[in-house]
């Protein structure tokens, strides 16, 4: 039988946010591990790679990396350049880099600046479930389908859930359990009755 993986959770460029469902989901999984968010330079796209690729090197045995947002860049990035067995990811919501994106955020050319892009666009070498909304701000649904293709991954179609955060109304969100469980997680067992 294969043993349990390790839920690595792998956030965006926020801060900590108790209520963000991968805060959450981190309390779901036992030996969970969330990646720190940087102290300084947290728009170097190196600085989140490293903190990833630091977070991993940590870990024996098999992982499920859950990115969601930049976490998402982070995740792909990381796999362009580094090779470590990764038994699958969770990859939420994926901003669209290379269109502008909101007001607050960072413009292409800053993200361009600082690593981010291009964004890889060749396929991941684990399989992967990219979580789509059908009305996030950060990115068409479209945009984000084709980058799935490209990345090997499967698309889940979440509908209208803007950018799967506290801000759209997404603190708890169930259906990522479901979504583990297809690479071997399984929640912790006093917590399966909350789920």
């Amino acid at each position: 039988m294969n043993p349990t993986p390790t839920v690595v959770l792998v956030p965006g460029l926020r801060d900590h946010v108790p209520d963000h469902w991968q805060t959450v989901l981190a309390t779901r999984f036992a030996g969970a591990v969330t990646v720190p968010p940087a102290a300084d330079a947290r728009l170097s796209r190196d600085t989140q790679v490293t903190a990833l690729h630091d977070t991993l090197s940590r870990i024996r045995g098999p992982v499920v990396l859950v990115a969601h947002s930049a976490g998402v860049h982070t995740t792909v990035h990381w796999a362009a350049r580094h090779h470590r067995p990764v038994r699958g990811a969770l990859l939420a919501t994926p901003p669209d880099f290379d269109t502008p994106l909101p007001a607050g955020h960072p413009a292409p050319r800053t993200l361009r600046e600082n690593g981010w892009l291009p964004t890889p666009r060749t396929p991941l070498p684990f399989p992967a479930v990219v979580a789509a909304s059908t009305d996030d701000p950060m990115a068409r649904f479209g945009r984000v389908v084709e980058m799935a293709h490209d990345w090997g991954s499967r698309v889940v179609d979440l509908g209208p859930v803007g950018h799967l955060n506290p801000a759209s109304g997404y603190g708890d969100w169930p259906q990522a359990l479901d979504l583990l469980r297809e690479f071997g997680c399984r929640p912790a067992p006093d917590t399966e009755a909350s789920a």
